[in-house]
């Protein structure tokens, strides 16, 4: 499930599409072929092969994000909010010091995020 505000303008998200690809991986799916873009009237029981995105676009949401595993009787939840935009903007400025000091290539912030993790 993902929300953000009244003006974003696609849906869902590049990054609920991100954690989607990362849950379609991990059970050797191919997120194309087993995703569910919202539901709408007697759908029927979804198919446990799928994965289901939900999108909100209200208000000044920043950005919400949540990963639902449920099982029989239980769930795990895992969310993600931002109340400001200060976060991603402070992440912008560490990649961008950080892309000025790499010869010319394709990087991704995970490129950023695993010299963080390595100290340097």
């Amino acid at each position: 499930m993902e929300a953000h505000h009244r003006e974003k303008i696609d849906a869902p998200s590049g990054t609920a599409l991100s954690l989607g690809e990362v849950v379609a991986s991990a059970l050797d799916r191919d997120l194309s072929d087993v995703a569910i873009f919202g539901r709408e009237g007697r759908t029927g029981a979804r198919d446990r092969n799928t994965i289901g995105f939900s999108t909100i676009r209200a208000g000044d949401v920043v950005g919400d994000h949540t990963i639902i595993f449920a099982g029989e009787g239980e769930r795990l939840e895992i969310t993600h909010r931002a109340s400001s935009r200060m976060a991603f903007a402070q992440g912008a400025v560490r990649a961008a010091c950080w892309l000025a000091r790499q010869p010319a290539g394709r990087y991704s912030m995970l490129d950023v995020l695993a010299e963080q993790e390595q100290g340097t």
